[in-house]
């Protein structure tokens, strides 16, 4: 089974749709609401649950028999091939402290891999669109990758997992060899736009633990169809929704092998490494 051009049409209509409306609800909650921990650094507020709502009500309107996976505890599995991953809000502490550093998150995956991403800033009303084999747009235009060919000429984001309270020391010394061998490193504290600004050449590399696949799954496509990679830290690529995030390398394509050699020989603590 394939998927059609007139499906692909009516996927990316609905894409285009389910992140506006999630982007409106990030822009009329901004600065009015408070937020609560569901874990030791991690939080949640009224805009992740309403525009998750808003986001699914897209979705089960205009592609009701398609399965679902929301980071705000929303899951259909029915077992069809197609599947949204939805993070409703990526960066929610920004979010929750006023920093305007977020957005909303939405990949369609088919059989397990990504065919439609989007990436919608409301802030700067940037709207970032792959589409597999298509390429990606930013705004409507298309966008590409950085040409920058060292690692020592390169800008770096990077993210810190919530488990820094035990991992800190690892995280902070996979950071210092990076600032030591590129020529500077940025924090936006989300992983999607992180990977969008690599697609549109912002960035030259990227790496984070930990995430997961709501956190990265749009941005992926994006990366790749704007001519990067995207692989875990032993340089695989990622080959189904179970081990997209938790070990997360994106780059310009150029200076892959470069970064890739900085995980080289280090002892990963026991549950930083993925289980297949």
């Amino acid at each position: 089974m394939e998927v059609s051009k007139s499906e692909n049409t009516r996927f990316r209509k609905i894409l285009l749709e389910a992140l506006s409306a999630g982007a409106e609800v990030l822009k009329k909650k901004f600065r009015k609401v408070s937020f609560r921990y569901k874990g030791r650094a991690n939080l949640v507020t009224e805009a992740d649950v309403l525009s998750q709502k808003a986001i699914l009500a897209v979705i089960r309107r205009f592609a009701p028999l398609h399965d679902y996976q929301a980071e705000e505890n929303a899951v259909r599995n029915t077992g069809s091939l197609f599947r949204w991953v939805i993070d409703p809000l990526d960066g929610t502490t920004n979010y929750a402290h006023g920093y305007p550093a977020s957005c909303v998150s939405i990949a369609l995956l088919f059989k397990d891999q990504p065919i439609f991403g989007g990436v919608y800033d409301p802030f700067r009303e940037e709207r970032f669109i792959a589409e597999k084999g298509r390429g990606a747009f930013l705004n409507g235009k298309k966008i590409s990758v950085s040409k920058i060919k060292s690692l020592k000429e390169s800008l770096l984001i990077t993210g810190f997992a919530y488990d820094r309270h035990r991992h800190s020391h690892f995280y902070v010394e996979r950071l210092r060899k990076f600032l030591l061998a590129s020529h500077d490193i940025r924090r936006s504290g989300s992983a999607a736009l992180d990977l969008a600004w690599i697609a549109c050449g912002r960035a030259d590399g990227f790496w984070e633990f930990r995430l997961n696949p709501w956190d990265v799954a749009a941005g992926w496509l994006l990366v790749e169809e704007a001519g990067g990679k995207v692989t875990d830290f032993s340089g695989k690529r990622w080959s189904n929704p179970k081990v997209f995030g938790p070990q997360t390398l994106a780059s310009n394509g150029r200076i892959h092998s470069e970064m890739l050699s900085f995980f080289k020989g280090f002892r990963f603590p026991k549950d930083l490494i993925p289980k297949p």
